[in-house]
């Protein structure tokens, strides 16, 4: 039995990373929506950062980063940068967003989404060297409020369910 509680635990300790990673590869599939890669990763890491940090340590979120700018053709670093700001930001507000209500995480994560569709923009514009449109970066950051109470409802559940079965194990 102790092999299988191991495995139980690697497994939960691994979802939050997993799930981030396959809706960010499902975001990537061709459907003509612009920004659905990062507005689903930015949902994802800012609820795992506050919820189950332990979970979405730094180094993982560089990797769905590093993920995020591949998928997106963006210049590498970027995505990178953009979540691992919105991982400190969440992580340090951790506290006080773990006790807050719906409406205020989601009011929290629509500030950390417009500051995240602003730097990813910013960035994209020193990179380049030019002004990049600005309607993409609108449309990241509707889509990613948007999509956030869905993801967020997804991802509570996992979250009570896992807390539950950490509860029960003796």
């Amino acid at each position: 039995m102790g092999l299988m509680r191991r495995l139980d635990a690697a497994l939960r300790a691994a979802f939050p990373a997993v799930f981030a990673l396959a809706l960010m590869v499902l975001g990537a599939t061709p459907v003509g929506v612009p920004g659905l890669v990062t507005a689903l990763a930015l949902p994802s890491v800012f609820f795992w950062s506050v919820f189950r940090p332990a979970a979405m340590p730094p180094p993982v979120v560089f990797a769905i980063g590093l993920l995020h700018d591949l998928l997106v053709f963006a210049p590498l670093g970027i995505g990178v940068l953009v979540l691992l700001l919105v991982h400190g930001l969440a992580f340090r507000a951790r506290q006080m967003l773990a006790r807050a209500s719906f409406l205020a995480g989601w009011l929290a994560f629509c500030a950390v989404a417009a500051g995240a569709a602003g730097l990813g923009w910013a960035l994209q514009a020193l990179l380049g060297w030019q002004w990049p449109a600005l309607m993409p970066g609108v449309h990241l950051f509707g889509a990613a409020v948007g999509l956030y109470p869905g993801i967020a409802w997804i991802l509570t559940r996992a979250h009570m369910a896992m807390r539950r079965a950490e509860g029960a194990a003796p």
